[in-house]
């Protein structure tokens, strides 16, 4: 069996176990919904539409009114 030579130094050995060389950016793949069709990662239900496989599995979320803005639908309030 072989044996070392030298020492391997403190940082030889750490980034070694680190890794970083494997790090890769996020794969993206588009949308299958067509209506909406942004990149998301694949195998994922889609954070903007909230389509899956070709279907709608999640409703997407709606926009919160502000404070002082009345909802769709709403009346606006009257202040005395």
């Amino acid at each position: 069996m072989p044996n070392p030579k030298r020492k391997h130094t403190r940082s030889r050995r750490d980034s070694r176990r680190a890794q970083n060389w494997r790090l890769e950016g996020v794969s993206l793949s588009p949308c299958p919904n067509p209506a909406c069709g942004r990149l998301r990662r694949p195998h994922a239900v889609c954070p903007h539409c909230g389509a899956y496989n070709g279907r709608i599995v999640v409703p997407p979320k709606q926009k919160k009114a502000k404070a002082g803005e009345a909802a769709e639908g709403e009346k606006p309030k009257k202040e005395p």
